[in-house]
């Protein structure tokens, strides 16, 4: 007799780490109008009562997602390490959108999420800080101690609206040009 297999999503396995993997993934998919625990369950292949065990509620899914994106998103892309080449800087960039776009997309939904939920906007503000304090922290390493956190901000917006527009179907070979670009201003 053959065995019946079950299909899963994003979250192969189960528990915990599936129910945050199928939460991006609904999110990157549906937005978050369409995150329900049923969503959740049916991608990360388990039962939605799985959800109130871990973690109680939606928000606190929504939380444990969003952590999760932003430091899975910082460690993939290198920042801490910042690339001492140019092609280094472009390919981990290009790394980090090609290991799960998903991600990515996810912040972004919490990202403009935060304008109209106050509830997110301090999560949202944090992980810019992250960001900018991860960068300008290997900038400093790099460049040497006068490198400012302003100066960090203005390369991290730039290369957040750079992800962003890879993320919205821009040709890679144009974005990549304008990351070597940013590479060129943010280095000398």
């Amino acid at each position: 007799m053959a065995q019946k297999t079950t299909k899963r999503g994003p979250g192969d396995g189960s528990g915990r780490d599936a129910l945050i993997r199928a939460t991006i993934s609904v999110v990157a998919s549906q937005g978050l109008r369409g995150l329900t625990f049923r969503a959740v369950a049916e991608t990360a292949g388990v039962n939605n009562s799985l959800i109130a065990h871990y973690f109680g509620g939606r928000d606190a899914l929504i939380e444990a997602a969003f952590d999760h994106a932003v430091h899975e998103s910082i460690d993939i892309s290198h920042l801490q390490d910042f690339p001492d080449s140019r092609d280094g800087f472009i390919s981990a960039m290009g790394a980090m959108l090609e290991a799960n776009s998903d991600r990515e997309i996810f912040v972004y939904e919490m990202v403009l999420a935060a304008r109209r939920q106050p509830e997110i906007a301090g999560r949202v503000a944090k992980l810019y800080d992250d960001y900018v304090t991860t960068l300008s922290a290997a900038l400093r390493r790099a460049l040497g101690d006068a490198f400012s956190e302003d100066r960090a901000r203005y390369a991290f917006a730039a290369l957040d609206g750079l992800v962003l527009q890879r993320l919205a179907g821009v040709d890679p070979a144009t974005v990549n040009s304008a990351m070597g670009q940013l590479w060129d201003d943010v280095m000398t």
